[in-house]
């Protein structure tokens, strides 16, 4: 193992995945930091399920390598396993069970390989974001408070590396606030590595550090959120008569017609006055530009992305 790989929490070569001929990942290679919340974004199908089937050890690659923690994905062994956390949109939990026996039962399994790694303060303390009781049968749990005891059971094992896929689908805003705050405070006292794959650009926008783009099994960006949202800007022209053709200008990601103006949407456009000029040349009595949110940021780069992938089909 080189040193080089220590630096990484996920180092994925060339790694490809495919299913009945189609590639969920395509070639992804992909070197994630240690530390900090890493969001993954993509729309439905770009691979952010498959790339956690592969790091997980359930799914072996069709080509290429993946190391999570500087060990090959194909090898891990149940003590690198203890090292992760994994909670997804499901939080599916023996209902029959009561909460302090469940508890109790996840101390058991991880004490017996990671003596000094179980959280029983992390637990108690996740666990009074969403008010629920030991004595509580996980039956009778909301589906909100199901979500808080799978952070706090996935939080108390010490993971240094924690996978939330979808974790607050499907949660009233009171408890999405509640699963955030906890997350947030475990991130900032405990160090661990944090995978955030979330739709919601709300919560990208609080608790990113760094934003990861997957498109069809690609990364297509990675940089922290505010950088992203440098490199995309709105350009807002008045044209008198018919608006030019302008999806295929460099940089383009969007065009829109909206209130007799044309909405541009363009991205790593490094000179700004000559796409004004150039705006102008084609016709427009004004141009305005400004900054946009992460949400709609994020929408037209994907937006972009599967317009592109149809025309080339």
């Amino acid at each position: 193992m080189s040193t080089a790989s220590n630096h990484y929490v996920i180092d994925t070569e060339g790694l490809c995945l495919r299913y009945k001929g189609k590639l969920a990942l395509d070639h992804l290679t992909l070197r994630l930091p240690r530390g900090g919340i890493h969001a993954f974004v993509g729309a439905n199908g770009a691979g952010k399920s498959s790339l956690f089937r592969v790091l997980l050890g359930f799914e072996p690659a069709t080509a290429g390598s993946a190391r999570v923690l500087g060990h090959d994905c194909a090898n891990l062994s149940q003590d690198l396993r203890g090292r992760i956390g994994f909670v997804n949109e499901e939080h599916t939990l023996p209902g029959w069970m009561l909460v302090r026996d469940l508890m109790r039962m996840q101390q058991r399994h991880y004490e017996s390989a990671h003596p000094q790694r179980w959280n029983g303060a992390r637990f108690d303390e996740v666990l009074s974001h969403f008010n629920v009781l030991p004595e509580q049968r996980v039956s009778q749990l909301s589906r909100g408070e199901r979500a808080g005891l799978n952070l706090a059971l996935a939080l108390a094992q010490s993971p240094e590396l924690l996978i939330l896929d979808e974790p607050t689908l499907g949660l009233d805003v009171v408890a999405k606030r509640a699963f955030l705050e906890a997350l947030l405070q475990s991130s900032v006292d405990d160090g661990s590595t944090i995978i955030y794959c979330s739709h919601q650009m709300d919560e990208i926008e609080r608790v990113a550090d760094n934003l990861v783009i997957l498109e069809r099994g690609q990364l297509r960006n990675m940089s922290g959120p505010d950088e992203f949202c440098e490199r995309v800007r709105l350009w807002v022209a008045e044209f008198p008569f018919k608006a030019p053709e302008l999806r295929e200008l460099e940089g383009v990601l969007e065009v829109q017609q909206l209130e007799g103006l044309t909405h541009i949407v363009t991205f790593n456009q490094s000179d700004s006055l000559a796409f004004e000029a150039r705006l102008k040349l084609l016709g427009a009595r004004r141009v305005q530009s400004m900054p946009l949110g992460l949400d709609r940021a994020v929408s037209a780069f994907l937006s972009h992305g599967h317009a592109g992938a149809r025309r080339a089909a």
